[in-house]
């Protein structure tokens, strides 16, 4: 990989298992694993308890730490955020610039039963429907990696690493995005 890492992105709707496969990239690569749902405010924490689901004015200055946490931490920060809109995505690009997207994509009915079976979280199984109505994918040009949560959770964070080492390698400045650049040929 570069010299420098910069940070990792992994989102996701909720159950599809960001701090599962982050905290293992995290420990796999020597970086630091950050849960963005530690940097809600109470306002966003306790309209999600009441089976609400966020609007966009209440996750902007949310973002805005998520990318500030993602900017400030030692080695490299990798993220479990559910960034599940474009512009969520890139509000946070507009702070850091480009950073390697894990996309971790499953379908409702088995999400809905991991959200089912989590005990301690404040994100009401009630509310994925609401994330898979926001949800937009990543496009080709956002250069992200998908990778289908149907498998083990062991299963997908090889398939993610193996996957992200390979674009980081081989990614420009070790950004893991793709390069739009025209290149010219002799």
């Amino acid at each position: 990989m570069s010299e420098r890492q910069g940070p990792i992105l992994v989102m996701g709707v909720s159950g599809a298992g960001k701090s599962t496969i982050a905290r293992g990239l995290a420990d796999r690569l020597g970086g630091a694993y950050v849960d963005a749902d530690d940097l809600h405010p109470e306002e966003n924490v306790a309209t999600m308890a009441r089976g609400e689901p966020l609007t966009d004015a209440l996750r902007w200055g949310w973002l805005d730490l998520v990318a500030k946490a993602m900017a400030e931490t030692e080695p490299f920060a990798v993220v479990a955020c559910s960034a599940l809109k474009r512009a969520y995505r890139d509000r946070l690009r507009a702070h850091l610039g480009p950073f390697p997207i894990i996309y971790l994509d499953g379908d409702r009915a088995l999400l809905r039963d991991r959200m089912s079976d989590r005990e301690g979280h404040y994100m009401p199984v009630s509310l994925l429907d609401s994330q898979f109505e926001a949800l937009e994918p990543p496009t080709p040009e956002e250069g992200a990696i998908c990778v289908s949560v149907t498998p083990p959770p062991e299963q997908v964070l090889e398939t993610a690493l193996t996957q992200l080492s390979s674009r980081l390698q081989g990614g420009p400045d070790g950004s893991g995005q793709a390069d739009h650049t025209p290149r010219r040929t002799s």
